[in-house]
């Protein structure tokens, strides 16, 4: 289970430094085999690679012919790409899924459960803002009723 907010550095290479506490979970369940692809909200999503496997063949076996369902398999399965942790604990961010998101140096990795969203610092800032002016009336009906 992935959750927190984590400020990190991208190098001049375009590797991400893996937070500590996630390394030996991520050895474990997935040898350090991930699965990076991007989001519609213009961040990453980063997968351990066996988490990653069942939504792929889920959105694999949508029908193609289906407009809508043909850009989501294009922008998710398409863009999906393969990386490993090195010895460091490092993973490569690929240059077109860097471009995507608009990742600079300062990024923010944010456990989700299963994944982790990769987010260009400023950008998240702005994310957070937005989540902090919702009104009553803006949340979904499967909310109502839900407290903390």
């Amino acid at each position: 289970m992935f959750r927190g907010v984590t400020q990190l550095s991208l190098d001049a290479k375009g590797r991400l430094a893996v937070p500590a506490k996630y390394r030996g979970e991520l050895m474990s369940s997935c040898a350090g085999c991930l699965i990076v692809t991007v989001d519609p909200s213009k961040c990453l999503l980063i997968y351990p690679q066996p988490a990653w496997e069942p939504i792929e063949k889920e959105i694999n076996q949508l029908p193609s012919f289906e407009p809508t369902t043909r850009r989501l398999q294009r922008l998710l399965v398409g863009n999906a790409s393969d990386v490993e942790m090195d010895a460091a604990g490092r993973i490569l961010i690929p240059p077109p899924l860097r471009e995507f998101a608009g990742l600079s140096k300062d990024v923010v990795l944010v456990g989700q459960g299963a994944k982790f969203e990769l987010w260009d610092e400023a950008q998240w800032n702005l994310q957070i803002e937005d989540a902090l002016s919702f009104k009553d009336g803006d949340l979904p009906p499967q909310l109502h009723g839900f407290t903390l």
